[in-house]
């Protein structure tokens, strides 16, 4: 750390960690001389964040002509002083006007991030002002910035400056990570140009749905009605009703184009959405379609099928507790989801073998306890404490949040002594008061007393979350970003003790 400087120890785009170092230093003291003569770069840091104000202050006229200093003065903007406060909104705008366009990516994250702060917009405005008379290509940085509220608020810049032609903004549109990049972009682009190729076939070859939908519903400005049909099959339910709206708008219904695309179920070449998509404009009667289909060849048919009689209300218990046997994991996952439910139609001694088996895959199992946990009572509690010990990690995991979740059956019949030794297995999973009082809801023990409290025999209860009952605090030690920042103060300053 020692021989770094501020923006390489810190890391010069992470906004956290100038926040984390204004709030450290001011935990510390700095000795002098001996802190001076490390580096002198570093004593005007730890003054900007001095717990004095007068410090503060007076760190201030040091920063000109230190840009690395640049952002502890973007957060004295919003410091809590108000002379400290004044001062900074005096320098910024000047010292902003002379930072260099990639050095405006990190103060304008800092300054964003600020912005949520109480007396916090200052910098955030200050930066607007700055870049909206900027040259153009000050905001090329930005727009590629690694932190998505920069890229935000630069392409809300460039779209409302006019800057960006509306093939780059579909480009954007097409590809940023950022929902709300790409939708502003998108809009824009469509603004612009919304018929040119330029401009659709980015947004159609998205691989993201929203930027695919907003491509699709041009296709209807763009007088292309027709081009929307191979959407009615996407992946994206969104898509696939942009589509069909796209389709009837141009005076074409696509329900038949569905039926079509699902009537012969030995057809290997069935898109996989297909079922799922006449499904979603279909009638009831389109269920003896997609009956066939939960039998076809490729596992992704099938469970969109699958899925599509969930969605029109044709779940047949007995026809679908098959699938959940099946070797394809969607299909599984899908039937289970259909059987929901009905969970409490499906026999538990059927069930329960399929989540213990040691040769079942892991999905099936997983569907097993998906719907034996929906069933409730004592058959949820069998099938949580016989996942403690799946040699699944991802299985196991599922097993503590269950059985702590778990609510004891009210009325039907159980066996207590069954009962009493699943809970004995998991113990581990509770504070001794709470096992007392689930015992003592599932009818095994009676009430446990609070302090205060005295049984028939005389002898006082214990409070809950006190003494050996308290349950374990949760652990995980300082975050990663926090523990740099103290490691990077720790190696400028001696602390002293206050």
């Amino acid at each position: 750390m020692q021989g770094m400087g501020l923006h390489e120890a810190l890391g010069a785009t992470d906004p956290d960690a100038w926040l984390e170092f204004d709030a450290e230093a001011r935990l510390v003291r700095p000795t002098a001389p001996e802190s001076r003569s490390r580096d002198r770069a570093r004593v005007p840091a730890l003054a900007l964040c001095h717990r004095d104000g007068r410090v503060r202050e007076a760190a201030l006229e040091r920063v000109a002509g230190r840009p690395e200093l640049l952002p502890l003065l973007v957060i004295r903007t919003a410091d809590w002083a108000a002379p400290v406060r004044a001062r900074a909104r005096e320098l910024l705008p000047a010292l902003l006007a002379g930072a260099e366009p990639e050095a405006l990516v990190p103060l304008t994250a800092l300054a964003l991030r600020g912005a949520r702060r109480e007396r916090g917009g200052f910098a955030r405005e200050a930066v607007a002002a700055l870049l909206r008379s900027a040259r153009p290509g000050a905001l090329e940085p930005l727009l590629a910035a690694p932190d998505r509220a920069t890229r935000r608020f630069a392409h809300g810049l460039a779209v409302e400056r006019g800057l960006l032609p509306a093939a780059r903004l579909a480009l954007t549109a097409g590809a940023d990570d950022d929902a709300v990049v790409r939708r502003l972009c998108a809009e824009a682009a469509l603004a612009l140009g919304p018929t040119g190729d330029d401009v659709l076939v980015p947004l159609l070859r998205s691989r993201h749905p929203d930027a695919r939908s907003a491509g699709v519903t041009a296709l209807r400005r763009a007088g292309r009605h027709d081009d929307a049909r191979p959407y009615l099959t996407d992946r994206s339910g969104l898509v696939r009703a942009c589509a069909r709206y796209v389709l009837r708008q141009g005076g074409a219904e696509p329900l038949p184009v569905y039926r079509a695309l699902c009537a012969d179920p030995a057809d290997r070449g069935i898109p996989a959405w297909a079922p799922l998509g006449l499904a979603e404009c279909g009638e009831p009667r389109d269920a003896r379609l997609l009956w066939p289909l939960t039998a076809h060849p490729v596992p992704s048919v099938r469970a969109r099928a699958v899925a599509g009689l969930r969605l029109l209300g044709r779940t047949d218990v007995e026809r679908l507790r098959p699938l959940l046997d099946d070797p394809a994991p969607a299909v599984a996952r899908e039937a289970a989801t259909a059987l929901l439910p009905w969970a409490d139609r499906l026999p538990e001694d059927w069930l329960l073998p399929r989540l213990t088996a040691r040769r079942s895959p892991a999905h099936t199992r997983r569907t097993a306890f998906r719907l034996l946990r929906a069933r409730g009572g004592v058959a949820e509690l069998r099938a949580a404490v016989a996942l403690l010990d799946d040699r699944d990690p991802s299985l196991r995991a599922l097993a503590a949040p269950a059985i702590q979740q778990w609510e004891p059956p009210v009325g039907g019949h159980h066996d207590p002594a069954e009962l009493d030794a699943l809970l004995n297995r998991c113990t581990h999973l509770f504070s001794e008061y709470v096992l007392l009082r689930l015992r003592w809801r599932a009818g095994l023990t009676e009430r446990p007393r609070t302090d205060g409290e005295k049984g028939a025999d005389g002898e006082a209860g214990t409070a809950p979350g006190t003494g050996a009952d308290r349950a374990r605090p949760a652990g995980g030690g300082a975050p990663l970003r926090r523990r740099r920042v103290r490691a990077i103060i720790r190696a400028w300053v001696r602390p002293t003790n206050a």
